[in-house]
């Protein structure tokens, strides 16, 4: 099933009733089936699954976080003349948390009396839940910010490395937090002792990071293949060595995704193509084989059956894996 949208593809989902859906350039969200949903006046430029229930998060252009189903839009929050570019919700303490320049704002949708407003030196470039969802996560210049999410008054503990910090991600046990930055390299930090991880040799920006196999292993973009880090056992990948699975000399992946339960992953390239793969065995799995405009978008169903991918052309697509 493909899709032609004539709109860049921001991000793919599968939301929880199993369905695509695709955040776009144009400020709308598409579902698979066809249906469409104007969101934003402006580009998406953020998307989420909520804490709870059906739909779609995103946060656009227009200062605006809106939750979304096919039935309609409703704004959770507005910011005027700021770019909500990072967004993320937590299931477990049902709270939603996104960035507004340097600001990072917490919201309770079952409570609309409830804000917290954490501000930082430096612009928000990320912003992630701890498996519990009760401590964020902020990637900024020099480091990565630590915040109690419902806590009003408090000092955040900072997670220091020289650079900017772009992506985050937190292992499923809480015990780690991995950063992508502007340079070509990872930073994680073991967050009971704030040990330090360099985790490098990228030919390229690493945009996109995810876990996979319970937590065992952390694949990511930025590679002739998909990258995967170890992180079983107290030390994580300290002292180890990376894998790299769907090596080819003629693209760099430039988006991954996992059904973080499974030892499945897909990665998306910069010539369009996107396969999937068992990382147990290494079998690839053709998705996408026709070659076209760099991969910006992919989604794994949480049980590895399909992927969605999108590209900075408006192409979009839904498959099964075989």
């Amino acid at each position: 099933m493909t899709f032609a949208f004539d709109a860049y593809v921001t991000a793919a989902l599968f939301d929880r009733a199993g369905r695509a859906a695709f955040a776009l350039g144009d400020g709308t969200l598409r579902y698979e089936g066809g249906e469409g949903v104007e969101v934003h006046d402006g580009a998406v430029l953020s998307a989420c699954l909520p804490p709870t229930g059906d739909g779609v998060l995103t946060g656009g252009d227009d200062g605006r976080v809106v939750s979304t189903t096919p039935a309609g839009a409703a704004e959770i929050a507005r910011i005027p003349g700021r770019w909500i570019e990072s967004l993320a919700a937590s299931p477990d303490s049902k709270l939603i948390a996104f960035a507004a320049g340097r600001d990072l704002h917490v919201r309770d949708p079952a409570d609309p009396a409830f804000t917290r407003v954490f501000t930082h030196e430096a612009s928000v470039a990320d912003v992630a839940f701890d498996p519990k969802g009760r401590r964020l996560a902020v990637a900024t210049y020099g480091g990565a910010c630590l915040w109690y999410a419902r806590i009003a008054d408090q000092k955040p503990v900072v997670l220091k490395w020289a650079g900017s910090h772009i992506g985050l991600a937190w292992s499923p046990d809480g015990r780690f937090l991995v950063s992508s930055m502007q340079e070509n390299q990872l930073h994680g930090w073991r967050v009971a002792d704030e040990k330090n991880m360099r985790m490098g040799g990228y030919p390229s920006k690493v945009r996109s990071l995810a876990f996979l196999q319970k937590g065992a292993l952390l694949a990511t973009s930025g590679a002739n293949g998909a990258v995967c880090w170890p992180f079983a056992g107290a030390t994580g990948p300290m002292g180890k060595q990376a894998a790299e699975i769907g090596w080819d000399d003629a693209a760099l992946t430039t988006r991954i995704a996992t059904a973080p339960q499974t030892a499945w992953l897909a990665a998306g390239l910069d010539d369009g193509r996107v396969w999937a793969a068992d990382v147990t065995g290494e079998r690839i799995e053709r998705i996408k084989a026709e070659k076209g405009a760099a991969i910006t978008a992919l989604a794994m169903s949480p049980d590895a059956r399909r992927v969605a991918w999108g590209d900075e052309d408006g192409n979009a697509g839904v498959a099964t894996i075989a």
